[in-house]
């Protein structure tokens, strides 16, 4: 017996409709992984990435060679950055002596018991802090004062947000205002997910001390390189895995950045890269003369939010418009063969320019954005952002606009016949492109 046509139908619609589910769940587990690569189990996505474990597990080491590690007690994507000079990454608020605590709060979780209490883990802390090496670079840590108590509480709500302590009672503020005995957190160690604290390939304590690397820029690489197959297609390789990298990790990738190598494996095969990676991970691939950005129109993919709401947002786009108005005249001008203007516009015009701007926004504003000087607070967190974002580039006291930024400069509004063609053609296949 022949099934029916609307059999047939019905069973041809209910494998699109699951063909369709896995192709939206892989993509949502990719997004996932990306902004939580040390994730635990409680995270939403968690379900579905076991479920697409092994994809997903294939498609990251064969686009980006990052390994993932999927188990009952969470998942773990090793992202290694492309980029080890960059210093616009980290987590939010951590300095050098902050991030010193982290891995001295780790190494105090690595010999604990399964349970520790806030005042223990901070006893224990300092027994390590006191290291002559750490005192030879001028490290110094007490829990005599509040602000170190709270430096210490920052570290452990780092570690609940990863998941390597789970809370099981207690309050960390009592902690910082008393530092009685009474004031105090207990936790639960999370073991896979303290494994899980360091994506190196090589353990910084697998080095012999006669090998051990001496300056940061060599223990940086050493704890990270991997090993390159000595052929043709491992040279290919590696060179992909390093450009999807930087592609996935960074808001934009200019051509001007990479090596001669990089440069023209990059050129060739850009547009095959940012297909697989944009359908991939759900993002919109904007290729330009100058390079490639990969963009999430959601807002979700990303740590540093542009545009958001705010006064120091809206001071950040006022600042990106202003710079990138500029450098739009600096490409007409370029493009008319008359003497361009500088490439670098120093920080104390930023200043005068949010000076001023506070007089036509500051309504708008938070009260202490309004204060005379405030400008020069508002100056270094637009300039901030817009570096950590790829959009200029900071030397000593002045600012560089990149190509990306262009996109945000304001064109003067014009009636015309939508068959024209567009006068002149600055900038038409630039990131700042109308």
């Amino acid at each position: 017996m022949q099934p029916s046509p609307e059999r047939s139908s019905d069973s041809r619609s209910i494998g699109q409709q699951q063909k369709r589910f896995q192709r939206e769940e892989f993509r949502s587990a990719v997004r996932a992984l990306l902004m939580t690569p040390l994730m635990s189990p409680e995270h939403d996505d968690f379900p579905g990435i076991r479920r697409q474990a092994d994809a997903l597990r294939d498609w990251f080491a064969r686009e980006t060679g990052w390994p993932l590690q999927i188990e009952h007690e969470g998942a773990r994507l090793y992202k290694r950055p492309a980029d080890l000079d960059s210093t616009m990454r980290g987590l939010p608020g951590y300095d050098r002596r902050r991030y010193v605590l982290l891995c001295l709060a780790c190494a105090v979780l690595e010999r604990a018991d399964p349970q520790i209490t806030l005042r223990l883990l901070g006893e224990r802390l300092l027994q390590l802090a006191a290291d002559p090496a750490l005192a030879a670079s001028n490290f110094s840590f007490t829990l005599g004062a509040p602000h170190e108590r709270r430096e210490l509480v920052a570290v452990c709500r780092t570690l609940l947000e990863l998941g390597v302590l789970a809370r099981v009672a207690g309050d960390e503020e009592a902690f910082v205002h008393a530092g009685g005995d009474q004031a105090d957190a207990l936790y639960d160690v999370q073991r896979r997910a303290l494994a899980g604290m360091l994506a190196a390939v090589r353990g910084p304590s697998t080095f012999r001390p006669e090998d051990a690397p001496i300056t940061l820029e060599q223990r940086l690489h050493a704890l990270v390189d991997e090993h390159v197959a000595d052929s043709d297609e491992g040279r290919r390789t590696a060179l992909r895995h390093h450009l999807a990298r930087r592609l996935l990790d960074d808001p934009v990738v200019y051509l001007d950045t990479l090596d001669p190598d990089a440069r023209g494996y990059f050129v060739n095969q850009r547009g095959a890269m940012a297909a697989r990676l944009r359908d991939a991970a759900g993002l919109v691939a904007e290729q330009r003369a100058e390079g490639l950005a990969l963009v999430d129109e959601t807002g979700v993919l990303t740590d540093v939010a542009m545009p958001a709401e705010g006064t120091d947002a809206h001071a950040t786009l006022l600042v990106a418009e202003h710079l990138a108005s500029s450098y739009r005249m600096r490409l007409a001008e370029a493009a008319a063969a008359t003497p361009a203007a500088a490439a670098f516009t120093p920080e104390h015009d930023i200043i005068a320019f949010l000076r001023d701007a506070k007089t036509r926004f500051g309504r708008y504003w938070r009260k202490s954005a309004r204060e005379p000087g405030a400008e020069r607070e508002l100056t270094e967190i637009a300039i901030e952002r817009l570096e950590k974002l790829h959009l200029i580039v900071r030397d000593a006291d002045t600012v560089q606009p990149l190509p990306a930024l262009a996109r945000f400069a304001l064109g003067d509004a014009e009636i015309r016949d939508s068959r024209e063609p567009r006068a002149g053609s600055v900038g038409k296949d630039r990131f700042g492109s109308p």
